[in-house]
């Protein structure tokens, strides 16, 4: 079985330079980056300067890191949502307060982005697709089955046109399932995957700790769509015996001791890391394992560096014997 590499999402690292966290990166023992487009991959440089992508490669190699995907979160979510000033934060300045022409761009953005993949040199494009429904998640005021109904069909039409550039280019768009996306859970994975008619273009970048919050058995879904599983995000959260919380959050931010969960370092929480990785290896998963590291309680390289390390310790292979094979008899 090919050997899964290790490696570190970016994007909670974009205050640092790609050299400084590809320094960083090499000292905490990871393998590898997984580089966001927001934070250290530029899809407009790697289409239009012809010794941009070379760099970046240079700078990886430099620390012996490999990259096997890149991420377009915030972008993609802009295709999908319905516009408020959130989105903002997202866009170019030029489209900031114009949420026709934020969709427009992040439409546009993400089909350069599966070009750049291809310059780049990789074949999966993590992210999200933003939901225009996910407001309606609680059926009051009463929420129709039309109006589901025709929020998929947004999705499929903004997205199939996007796919078909990701296609033309080989590139896989591995959704992170994820609350504000139009798909959260296994039904709505699986009625989004329905409604795609199970295009292969379309998978799932696997992250355990959006499920294990909201009640979801993450390792039962991930033995479910296992075949679709293009990416793998390892991220913990921990869920806290307080009663007078609720999984909500009740806006309180992240960190906060009062919640009912909060995302931790890898290894303090809840998910099982174990049972994941048994489902992987029985699905034959050989790409990297992406620690995406988010702990508002905890010193980030310390927390970052400890992570490494457990997954290390977690990433096991199928063994190539029956352990109970030598006790027949010959």
């Amino acid at each position: 079985m090919e050997k899964r590499i290790v490696t570190l999402a970016s994007g909670q690292f974009g205050d640092l330079s790609l050299e400084e966290l590809c320094r960083q990166a090499k000292e905490m023992g990871y393998e590898g980056l997984e580089l966001a487009t927001h934070a250290h991959f530029s899809v407009q440089k790697a289409l239009e300067d012809d010794s941009y992508i070379p760099h970046v490669w240079e700078t990886l190699r430099k620390y012996g890191l490999e990259c096997k995907a890149i991420s377009a979160h915030l972008v993609g979510q802009c295709v999908g949502d319905v516009w408020d000033e959130r989105l903002d934060n997202f866009a170019p300045d030029a489209v900031k307060g114009k949420p026709e022409e934020i969709r427009a761009w992040a439409i546009d953005e993400m089909k350069k982005t599966a070009v750049a993949a291809k310059k780049f040199g990789v074949s999966v494009v993590n992210g999200f697709t933003g939901s225009p429904i996910w407001a309606r998640w609680y059926s009051y005021p009463q929420t129709t089955k039309e109006m589901i109904d025709s929020g998929f069909a947004l999705i499929k039409e903004l997205w199939s046109p996007i796919f078909d550039v990701f296609d033309e280019n080989g590139i896989k768009f591995a959704l992170e399932v994820h609350p504000t996306e139009i798909a959260f859970d296994y039904y709505t994975t699986k009625r989004l995957l329905d409604e795609f008619e199970w295009r292969p273009t379309l998978g799932l970048n696997y992250d355990p700790s959006h499920l294990v919050w909201q009640g979801v058995n993450e390792v039962a879904f991930l033995r479910e769509f296992s075949s679709r599983v293009y990416h793998v995000h390892m991220k913990d959260v921990k869920m806290f015996d307080n009663e007078m919380a609720g999984i909500l959050g009740s806006f309180l931010e992240f960190g906060d001791t009062r919640r009912k969960w909060n995302f931790v370092s890898i290894g303090h929480g809840d998910v099982d890391f174990d049972g994941i990785i048994r489902e992987l290896n029985a699905a034959g998963y050989t790409g990297p394992l992406s620690v995406e590291w988010e702990d508002s309680g905890m010193d980030r390289k310390w927390g970052a560096t400890e992570s490494c390390e457990y997954v290390k310790s977690m990433n096991f292979y199928p063994s190539d014997v029956a352990f109970d094979s030598a006790l027949s008899r010959k």
